[in-house]
């Protein structure tokens, strides 16, 4: 499997995530209450799966690849998905940091919690879409077979040595899980 074929496995996990934010905050809007639980789980999923494991192996090894390659991190499509993980990053501490305080029942906590996990899921959903329509295909097409290869092993390091063995399985389970939950 090519590395961004891998990557667009991981967003098809991610979309699982997303589509659990969009029912809980359907939920909020329909009986005024949160599954701080619920939360939790999708903040931890965010940090750890989405971040620490996706975003690593897209930041640390796909787009140095492809600023070898001739791409720009500065500019255009890295630059672009660069802050968009920043952003994404800024999102789920907000919704980190707000959770406390809904739990304790303050209204306007509830409301920045209920609008960061909306904009967090939106800013994902476009971001990906973005990755897999512009930025993989033009991966694709710069990084030869060698590249290929050594960024599989990057990603493969990443989830042994950084995420820890089993613990890739552990948030795809989780990102089910929360799928499951209010599916209609």
């Amino acid at each position: 499997m090519k590395p961004t074929e891998s990557l667009i496995h991981e967003h098809e996990i991610v979309y699982l995530v997303l589509d659990a934010i969009g029912r809980e905050v359907e939920h909020i809007n329909a009986v005024g209450k949160v599954d701080y639980e619920t939360i939790r789980k999708i903040v931890d999923f965010s940090r750890n799966f989405t971040d620490r494991c996706h975003h690593a192996k897209e930041e640390n090894h796909l787009f140095t690849a492809l600023v070898k390659r001739g791409l720009s991190q500065d500019e255009g499509p890295i630059a672009v998905m660069l802050w968009e993980h920043a952003q994404g990053r800024e999102k789920i501490k907000v919704i980190a940091d707000t959770l406390a305080y809904a739990e304790k029942g303050n209204g306007i906590a509830l409301d920045v919690l209920k609008e960061n996990l909306d904009a967090y899921a939106q800013l994902l959903r476009a971001h990906i879409s973005k990755e897999n329509n512009v930025l993989f295909p033009m991966a694709d097409k710069l990084l030869n077979p060698e590249d290929q290869k050594a960024l599989e092993e990057a990603f493969e390091k990443v989830e042994a040595e950084e995420m820890g063995a089993g613990t890739h399985e552990v948030y795809h389970q989780l990102a089910h899980d929360l799928a499951k939950k209010r599916e209609s």
